[in-house]
């Protein structure tokens, strides 16, 4: 049986603050988010506290998704203010005591610059013309090229962007560990093949497929062993020692 007592710990509120709260028209996720944050900052006498979306979330058994969402909406009406960031990158919020501030309608709020993480701009990789991907590119893209004026296709890689084949090239090196040597023999093969030279039309592809690639090409050169032909000979050979033996001449199969 439930039996909360304040002597095991209780938070302080302005009755000022809970009315005004009242009027308003929050969903149910918002008004849990406004109770956790109340929870964990008036609950330890503190206007303020770094509180992750993950923790926030838990709290009020919601997912990361929508508390973010309803988060959002009470930063964008006033109601919930974001101070700073602290030391590991988490947001510090707490409500906004100035309720006059509320959906005042303004739209949404400009963060402050000083408060806002920079963002991390992924640069993206520029392949020279001398080095080796790139050049993996062009070479691939010349033997496709003829590939597809043959099948009249030719406008599908008349824009092809070599610097993607290229970082293509360099993940199927660096990252699946295919050597150089081996791309090309199986670049120089799937333009032979009846089945994958229209098929593979991009590094994208070939990086995709490579291991069917070169399991059927290593299918094809591999040496069908050639049967014996018959020398009789050596039939000749065996019925002499079959004499030598002493066994009956005529029991010896001439098959």
């Amino acid at each position: 049986m439930a039996n909360p007592q304040t002597e095991n710990g209780y938070t302080r509120i302005a009755n000022e603050l809970l009315e005004q709260i009242m009027k308003l028209r929050l969903n149910g996720t918002q008004f849990r988010i406004v109770l956790a944050i109340w929870r964990y900052t008036y609950g330890f006498r503190r206007t303020e506290h770094s509180l992750p979306l993950s923790y926030l979330a838990m709290k009020i058994e919601a997912s990361k998704g929508q508390t973010q969402k309803a988060l959002d909406q009470l930063i964008q009406k006033r109601i919930i203010s974001i101070t700073e960031f602290d030391i590991k990158g988490g947001r510090k919020l707490g409500v906004n005591k100035n309720y006059e501030e509320w959906e005042s309608g303004e739209g949404q709020v400009q963060a402050d610059p000083k408060l806002v993480k920079p963002k991390k701009v992924a640069k993206k990789k520029v392949y020279e013309e001398d080095n080796t991907y790139y050049k993996m590119a062009v070479y691939f893209h010349n033997l496709v090229k003829i590939v597809a004026k043959e099948a009249g296709i030719e406008h599908l890689i008349a824009r092809a962007n070599l610097q993607t084949w290229a970082d293509d090239f360099r993940k199927l090196v660096e990252l699946e560990k295919i050597d150089k040597r081996h791309a090309k023999d199986v670049m120089d093969w799937v333009v032979t093949d009846d089945f994958w030279r229209t098929n593979i039309l991009s590094a994208s592809t070939f990086r995709k497929q490579f291991t069917k690639l070169a399991m059927k090409m290593a299918g094809q050169k591999k040496p069908s062993k050639q049967q014996k032909q018959f020398d009789p000979r050596d039939k000749d050979i065996e019925f002499q020692k079959w004499i030598a033996e002493g066994k009956n001449p005529d029991d010896f199969n001439w098959n």
